[in-house]
């Protein structure tokens, strides 16, 4: 077995940005990154012996330091399969949020009810199914229906990471879970393909049934220009524009699994002003949305958190 304290980040697992700009833009109280990841550190928390890459170790201090200089006030932690379906480093990351921090999880064959039930009362709101094939094969009706049944009852959502091309491919899966779905990452589409291509007219189908979410992030991943990413940030703003109130947005913090160098996370704060011009589409997008979807706490009072 590899020894994951001394290993090197695997191709892809570029170290964040060094110096991430402040952002200009003044974000609504209560904003949430609704999707980042903790990794490590390893000597800590091991990565799973049999992941497909080996990031940098990214623990929950650099992450709440990033958030703090962003200002962002909530999280979503998506459980990474450099992780697997240990959690220890996702509930060791959730028992300081003191209510501001929600979970996503990696539930599989070897999960248990028990285990389920204490990732719940920790904050784990969704479960995550991933499709790339450089992350795992794609799960079997059989693995999803496994899945389902463990969550039952407890109001989870499905959060789905495939590309572009399989959201049509799965929409008659889509539309047949019985919860909740988000989509990660502009659901990855191929930008060349256009507004008319096949996997846009089937992502708007699917925001349409009412149960489908969007998370407009990684606009970094799916641009074809490099940054300011703008070919991508039209993307997501025609996405807000066509449904503010399913739209999440996240840092995808620490960025693995990407070509190049990694993005400014100050940059793509800024960019919600593109992306999210109506400030009530920015209040949707970066507070109420995630308060509905997550299962947040309601402030008590406007502009103060719980």
């Amino acid at each position: 077995m590899t020894d994951t304290r001394t290993a090197a980040p695997s191709s892809g697992c570029p170290p964040p940005h060094p110096a991430p700009r402040r952002p200009r833009i003044v974000l609504p109280p209560g904003s949430c990154d609704a999707h980042c990841h903790v990794f490590g550190p390893a000597t800590v928390f091991p990565y799973a012996p049999g992941r497909t890459f080996t990031p940098l170790d990214a623990p929950k201090e650099q992450l709440a330091a990033l958030h703090s200089h962003l200002g962002l006030d909530r999280a979503v932690i998506v459980q990474s399969s450099a992780h697997g379906s240990d959690h220890r480093v996702l509930l060791d990351a959730l028992s300081g949020g003191e209510g501001r921090f929600r979970g996503v999880a990696l539930i599989d064959e070897t999960t248990t009810r028990a285990e389920v039930e204490e990732l719940h009362r920790a904050g784990v709101r969704a479960f995550r199914l991933n499709f790339l094939p450089h992350l795992r094969s794609a799960p079997s009706r059989e693995e999803i229906d496994l899945v389902l049944e463990l969550v039952d009852g407890l109001g989870w959502a499905a959060e789905l990471h495939l590309s572009g091309r399989e959201v049509a491919d799965h929409a008659s899966l889509i539309r047949s879970l019985p919860c909740r779905v988000v989509i990660d990452h502009l659901a990855r589409v191929e930008i060349a393909e256009g507004a008319g291509g096949p996997a846009l007219r089937s992502l708007r189908a699917l925001i349409d049934t009412g149960d489908v979410w969007v998370k407009v992030s990684g606009v970094d991943r799916v641009s074809r220009q490099g940054p300011p990413y703008a070919d991508a940030v039209a993307l997501a703003a025609a996405l807000v524009a066509y449904a503010p109130d399913r739209m999440l947005w996240g840092t995808d913090y620490p960025h693995v699994n990407i070509q190049g160098d990694a993005p400014d996370d100050g940059l793509l704060v800024d960019l919600l002003a593109e992306i999210a011009p109506d400030p009530g589409h920015l209040r949707l997008l970066m507070v109420d949305n995630p308060i509905e979807c997550f299962d947040f706490s309601v402030p008590h009072h406007p502009g103060e958190l719980p």
